[in-house]
């Protein structure tokens, strides 16, 4: 498939800058393939489109302060961005400005904390060693930023608001972006009504936000990412499966994770590992039935993804009727609920 085919055309006005309060006073806009229909509602009215027996499964990672502003022993300043660790003082990172940072150079990031780039990854990154006094957590905490993505231009007052009320495993690079709708008072209803809550781990990195550069799709190569699910859930999902419930995904890393640890049609592995699993059109879904996920930018793998689950054609038809109806796009967004996928009727 080519790239262009999963162009649209966006007014830069719906791009939203902050989020709205509450969290789920955003608009919801409800898919289904099945029937081709399209319903605007708000994300509180979510309940409606659940079923008793349904089990929703959340990514429970947290954004960490993941960029450090620090200078080069030439004084130069330098960028350095987290993107996923490799052992208690190594990271993949991406450096600024790239060209100048060569391996063997030395970045300060004040007093507590500095960096020294060893390596080269494959996608023009660099690998860092830290050294440093202390916790580098807490260090991190006191001098790292957190990262938003480059469409967003206004700063938080709360930098919480990027993070999902459920979040416990540090560890990301960006936040899942499709949880950020839930209130705690509204996972309680849910769950009180009798919708079972999973949770995996899916520490996001790169591959999020790096664009496809290849005009055939087939050929882009996703970045690794981290993932782990617990026996709890993996138990979970099985005896949704078995009662015929729906395992419904919330966002797009929530679907990569289950997909790619998927044994059948019916369960999950439990346990850690990584994954570069890339869903385009075309890709064979084992686990996920029905996907909760916002609206994602054009020619990217989120749109990809969306447009294998629910059809490439419908999502545009979707998109379309979103950006005349004046939604909100992507990370501070609207939620867009697709009730079933394409391959189920």
């Amino acid at each position: 498939m080519q790239l262009n085919e999963f162009d649209y055309e966006l007014p830069e006005e719906l791009i939203a800058q902050r989020p709205i309060e509450p969290r789920n006073f955003s608009r919801l806009m409800v898919l289904d393939p099945a029937r081709q229909t399209i319903e605007h509602e708000h994300f509180y009215d979510l309940k409606k489109f659940l079923t008793a027996g349904d089990t929703l499964i959340f990514n429970d990672t947290r954004v960490i302060p993941a960029r450090l502003i620090g200078h080069k022993s030439t004084g130069a300043r330098a960028e350095i961005f987290l993107l996923r660790r490799i052992d208690a003082t190594t990271w993949e990172t991406l450096a600024k400005p790239g060209r100048k940072i060569s391996e063997g150079a030395e970045i300060s990031f004040g007093d507590e904390l500095s960096c020294e780039v060893i390596g080269r990854t494959n996608f023009g990154g660099r690998i860092v060693r830290f050294k440093f006094n202390g916790i580098f957590e807490e260090i991190l905490d006191r001098l790292g930023e957190t990262p938003l993505p480059p469409y967003i231009h206004e700063k938080l007052d709360d930098a919480e608001r990027y993070q999902t009320v459920y979040n416990r495993e540090r560890g990301s690079a960006a936040a899942p972006t499709a949880g950020l709708h839930f209130t705690s008072e509204q996972m309680r209803e849910l769950k009180d009504f009798g919708v079972n809550l999973g949770f995996v781990t899916l520490h996001v990195g790169l591959g999020t936000f790096r664009p496809v550069q290849v005009e055939t799709i087939e050929q882009h190569e996703m970045h690794e990412e981290f993932f782990s699910i617990p026996q709890e859930t993996a138990d979970l999902i099985h005896e949704t499966k078995l009662r015929g419930g729906r395992v419904i995904a919330v966002g797009t890393t929530s679907i990569r994770t289950l997909e790619a640890a998927a044994l059948d049609k019916n369960s999950v592995a439990a346990g850690s590992d990584s994954t570069k699993i890339f869903i385009y059109p075309g890709y064979e879904f084992k686990i996920v039935d029905a996907l909760i996920t916002n609206f994602h930018l054009p020619k990217s793998t989120l749109l990809m993804l969306v447009s294998a689950f629910a059809g490439r054609e419908f999502i545009l038809r979707a998109y379309r009727e979103a950006v005349a109806e004046h939604y909100r796009f992507f990370s501070f967004g609207d939620a867009m609920f697709i009730k079933n996928r394409v391959d189920n009727f």
